[in-house]
């Protein structure tokens, strides 16, 4: 029988298939072989082949490849979407870049990137659906927004999404390894001690609330995540970091900051939203709580994407500039700074 195992590695938004043909194997062609095995239509595996998806004894082969016994198949799919009912919805969106296979959105904060448990409209996926309504493969619903990766609520930024099959399985092949360039950009409580570095840990969720992450010691109970950091500016009791991400696991950021000792400013889930360093000060109290109001979510923002495009295969890189909550904060430290000896 078939060995068949879904890799944990970026299990969000990927699955990786690991399949062994029997010693009794006719030769068969091996989009035929997968969509008996998988959960998958050819369509979706004919695609995955051409973006060099599926590998036998890790050489990319192409769909009408005919296996033989013992060979062994792998293959890297992007993650199938939810089985929830996607409705258009006529919602705002900062399209920084478009063609016909990918759309690049500067999503702002509070916004959630795809329909889940409690969200069900004004998503990221929904505004999509709307801005893609005259596209014959959208409007017929056979096609939906294809999501190669996503950042959190609260978090703005940079995001990339296919337009059609080929171009997710692509792009999902990049992310899957780690090809991609990716920079954020978040304000961190306390000064560090290393201007930069490398925060390693596995990252899986919590053992006492499910809606958190943790990082803990062991592979068995995470999974592999790597931030490089380096400290932009020291404002205080707060520091502007730069973050680049080698792999992205839900919450890597936030969750890596807090198990190092600095939380992202106003981050709730991470302990981010108490005065964590400063003063007693009645004054500093105020003037923390002041910018709190003005960045009611935590303080990250995706702010450079780079990859290179499934079809014309030129590398791509876009920047936004920091949101206006964001900025507003990073002044208003930088003047309490200047006014002020911090020890």
């Amino acid at each position: 029988m078939s060995e068949q195992q879904q890799n944990n590695e970026e299990q969000e938004l990927y699955e990786h298939y690991r399949l062994i043909a029997d010693d009794g194997q006719k030769p068969l062609r091996i989009d035929k072989f997968l969509v008996n095995r998988i959960d998958a239509s050819r369509n979706k595996i004919q695609s995955a082949a051409e973006a060099g998806n599926i590998l036998v004894d890790n050489k990319p082969v192409k769909s009408n490849y005919k296996i033989k016994p013992g060979e062994v198949i792998s293959i890297v799919l992007a993650y199938p979407p939810r089985e929830i009912e996607l409705i258009p919805q006529d919602i705002p969106l900062d399209i920084v870049y478009e063609d016909d296979d990918l759309v690049v959105v500067n999503k702002k904060a509070g916004m959630v990137v795809h329909p889940g448990y409690g969200h069900y409209s004004g998503t990221l996926v929904n505004a999509l659906l709307h801005h893609f309504k005259d596209l014959p493969r959208f409007s017929s619903g056979e096609q939906r927004p294809g999501l190669v990766h996503r950042i959190d609520k609260n978090t703005s930024g940079l995001l990339v999404v296919a337009k059609n099959e080929v171009a997710m399985n692509h792009l999902a092949k990049q992310f899957y390894d780690k090809t991609t360039h990716r920079l954020y950009v978040a304000m961190a409580w306390g000064r560090f001690r290393e201007k930069e570095g490398t925060i390693e840990g596995y990252v899986g969720r919590s053992k006492k609330n499910r809606k958190v992450m943790q990082v803990y010691s062991e592979d068995e109970q995470g999974k592999h995540a790597v931030t490089h950091y380096r400290v932009l500016e020291d404002l205080g009791y707060v520091s502007l970091v730069e973050c680049r991400l080698e792999t992205g696991r839900t919450h890597q950021i936030r969750i890596h900051f807090k198990h190092i000792g600095h939380p992202l400013f106003n981050d709730p889930e991470y302990g981010g939203d108490k005065i964590l360093k400063g003063t007693l000060f009645t004054k500093y109290k105020q003037f923390v709580k002041n910018c709190f109001d003005a960045l009611p979510r935590q303080a990250l923002h995706a702010k450079t994407l780079g990859f290179v495009h499934p079809a014309t295969k030129e590398y791509m890189d876009f920047d936004s500039p920091i949101p206006q909550d964001m900025q507003t904060v990073i002044e208003k430290w930088r003047s309490y700074t200047s006014d002020r000896e911090i020890e």
